[in-house]
């Protein structure tokens, strides 16, 4: 069976209007406090980290 290999990647410009990137990255390193540094975050993880922030601020209301 092939591993997966993950590849690093930048982080991506956000889908969802009125969230920020200063905004995603802060939330992304909370999420992955226990992986980085020694593992940088793939694209998945960004768009996680993005969807996670926006369920967490309508959960607040404040999105």
């Amino acid at each position: 069976m092939k591993a997966k290999t993950e590849m690093a990647a930048d982080q991506p410009k956000p889908f969802t209007t009125g969230i920020t990137k200063a905004m995603v990255r802060q939330h992304a390193y909370e999420l992955f406090r226990d992986k980085l540094p020694d593992h940088p975050l793939t694209l998945e993880d960004w768009v996680m980290a993005e969807k996670d922030l926006v369920g967490n601020l309508q959960a607040e209301n404040r999105f």
